[in-house]
This record gives C-alpha cells, structure tokens and sequence, in this order.
C-alpha cells in the first residue's frame, strides 16, 4: 500500500488544471496511441524511478509537471524503493489515470481524511481516504 498526503494529492490537481488552462488542454498518457482518452483533468499515477503522482495538464516545451511521490516508494528518501515498487505498482513501468472529479467527490466525502492511500490488488487498484496522526 501506498499513501500521499491529501495536501500534495490537491496541489498536483490545482496545477493540472492550472497548466491545461494556460497551455491548451490536458496530455495523453498513452503518447498519441489512444487519442482522446483521459485527456480530461486528473492526475497520473507513474511507477518508474519510484512511484509518483503526477499533474497531466499540457505543458510549455522544457516544463516539468508536478510530482509528488509516495511516503514509501521514494528514491530520495528511502534506500528499499525498487523493492517497494516491485512489491506494490509492479516491476514493470507504467501509467494510471485517476479522474480528478472522482477523487474530489472521495475527498469532499471525508473532510477527516488526511491521506491517501492505494493498495495494489491482483487486477485492480483500491483507493481509500484515511486519518492519519
């Protein structure tokens, strides 16, 4: 299971939408392969060098997007992060998009929420808001 702060999980949908606004739109995960889809406000869950959130609105030419890593799957700060990732997001790289609207709707359900967190089940991913201390 992975968990990012809900402060962090906000950002990176304010700045989505904030590049999208400013930039013309929001990017495809899927490099041109899939046009038109989850070209709509949201974030990007990234399992590569670590596991990442990131914001998806199109970017100016040498822009970087938002990234906000996972409290246990990041490089800079814990030494175990490939196994980490192995164990949770998988060993190979990949993208998911998470609907901003939905996870909103989730956040505004659970104004006591704190966290998130994602847990990584055979086929499919678990999201659930939580209180931590």
């Amino acid at each position: 299971m992975l968990s990012f702060p809900l402060t962090s999980v906000r950002d990176v949908i304010a700045r989505g939408r904030a590049d999208a606004e400013a930039h013309g739109g929001f990017r495809n995960p899927y490099y041109g392969l899939r046009p038109g889809k989850d070209e709509q406000p949201g974030l990007w869950l990234v399992g590569d060098q670590g596991v990442y959130l990131m914001s998806n609105g199109k970017l100016p030419e040498g822009a970087k997007p938002l990234v906000v890593y996972a409290a246990e799957c990041d490089p800079r700060t814990n030494d175990d992060w490939f196994a980490v990732k192995r164990r949770t997001f998988g060993g190979d790289d990949g993208v998911d998009f998470i609907d901003a609207e939905q996870l909103e709707a989730m956040m505004a359900a659970a104004p006591e929420a704190t966290h998130l967190r994602i847990a990584f089940l055979q086929d499919s991913m678990q999201f659930v808001l939580v209180a931590k201390p």
